[in-house]
């Protein structure tokens, strides 16, 4: 058994840390904010019931990890999430709707329905997603989803592609990676039964995962630090420690789970290089924009069109989620056109998301708006060609984010992959040391 220190509660550090409990390694976790979940959790209450999240999230049927991660710690996930088969319409019920089945049939069966849609625009989404299947959802490296799209009719591609594209990689299509948008496609739209399901959490975030993964980390005997800075360092004798306050604490390994700046910043002195691939990631914010009203969406979820003066592209309707009624939360992804303004670009960007909502979904009525949040480091941008930061830094250190190397782009799925892929290389790594130690 070695003594391990995750530093970061987020779902990266959470799965992390699980994954190296369940195998039986003793577990001490440093937390500096007073509370986990990192980049999506649970406001502090405030007065509002239920709590506000900093963000309006949502899985898919394709996050086996996540979902699989929750289940092991025995949470009631059809309480927790709301699912249906994937759709994208608008307030007034236009747009794509699969249905039960294989995953291939319902998506052609839901291009072919889209009566709002010409044949020739139907036939041209479905020749391009036939030719990607065929290419196994490969690309080459450095193409944009823009440039994977050239030739494609213009309504799906403004209708189906670019709000996913936005949605799954926060990146605009003309900026956003073609590869990794096809492997999200991939696993989502084609993998299997339920893999393009939509998940709508119906509990604030912190129940998702945060909180029961902290009480399930404590009773089986984890040490917990909220609320305190963790300083990574080495000891004379070589071994990595955690200062907090007072003397540095010295473990046999460390998961590195924080954000991408602090761990550059925790690893300057220690490995120049992954610390500067670390720093040069550049971010996409989102802006929710929380709304009261007294109406009704058609759906918990609709699309709604972006342009120029519109920012939102998605609208969550938290009464039919459990969440509240009367209200809404609107979601700017690669919300950085609009916070480059200034100060001032937040409030410009709730103004505009309010009319805009006023405009596309009148069957709400009066809108009033009620917080903005702005993320301004919400995820990297997901672009062509772009090297991320290694999960393994050096004997004994690992890193863990939805930033480290992997297929995925900064979603749930990818922390909680990312978190799983440091634990089990790390054990890995131990159990081969181990022996040779006591030989």
């Amino acid at each position: 058994m070695a003594r391990i220190a995750v530093i970061g509660a987020g779902w990266a550090g959470l799965s992390a840390a699980l994954a190296l409990q369940d195998r039986g390694h003793a577990l001490s976790l440093f937390e500096m904010a007073p509370a986990p979940g990192g980049r999506a959790r649970s406001l502090p209450q405030q007065g509002l019931e239920p709590p506000l999240d900093n963000g309006q999230h949502i899985l898919i049927g394709a996050y086996t990890e996540t979902l699989a991660l929750m289940a092991s710690l025995g949470l009631p996930i059809d309480q927790l999430l709301q699912r249906s088969p994937l759709q994208l319409t608008d307030a007034d019920g236009r747009g794509l709707r699969l249905t039960k089945g294989p995953p291939q049939l319902a998506f052609a069966r839901a291009v072919l329905q889209a009566r709002h849609w010409s044949w020739s625009a139907q036939l041209s989404v479905l020749g391009f997603s036939l030719g990607w299947a065929l290419s196994g959802f490969r690309c080459r490296e450095h193409l944009t989803v823009r440039e994977l799209c050239h030739g494609m009719h213009r309504q799906p591609y403004d209708e189906l592609v670019a709000p996913l594209c936005v949605a799954a990689l926060n990146t605009p299509a003309e900026q956003a990676s073609a590869r990794v948008f096809l492997r999200v496609l991939k696993d989502a739209l084609f993998a299997g039964r339920g893999s393009a399901d939509l998940l709508l959490p119906r509990q604030p975030l912190s129940a998702l995962l945060p909180a029961p993964a902290l009480a399930a980390l404590e009773a089986r005997g984890a040490r917990v630090q909220l609320g305190r800075r963790a300083h990574l360092g080495r000891s004379p004798a070589g071994m990595w420690t955690v200062q907090t306050d007072g003397t540095p604490e010295a473990f046999d390994a460390i998961v590195l789970a924080c954000p991408a700046l602090e761990a550059s910043r925790q690893l300057a002195s220690h490995d120049a290089a992954w610390s500067a691939k670390a720093a040069t990631l550049r971010y996409e914010p989102i802006v929710t924009v929380y709304l009261r009203a007294q109406g009704r969406l058609p759906f918990p979820m609709v699309a709604l069109k972006e342009s120029a003066t519109e920012p939102a592209q998605y609208l969550f309707d938290h009464g039919q989620l459990d969440l509240g009624p009367g209200r809404f939360a609107a979601v700017v992804s690669g919300a950085g056109a609009w916070l480059d303004r200034g100060p001032d670009g937040t409030a410009a960007c709730a103004q505009a998301t309010l009319a805009q909502v006023t405009r596309q979904a009148p069957q709400l009525g009066p809108v009033q708006l009620e917080r903005v949040l702005a993320e301004k480091r919400a995820t990297f941008a997901c672009t062509p060609g772009l090297k991320r930061p290694a999960a393994r830094v050096a004997a004994g250190l690992w890193a863990a984010g939805d930033y480290v190397d992997g297929p995925y782009p900064a979603t749930l799925e990818g922390a909680v992959r990312s978190g799983r892929q440091a634990a089990l290389g790390l054990h890995a790594e131990l159990s081969v040391v181990a022996p040779r130690a006591t030989h």
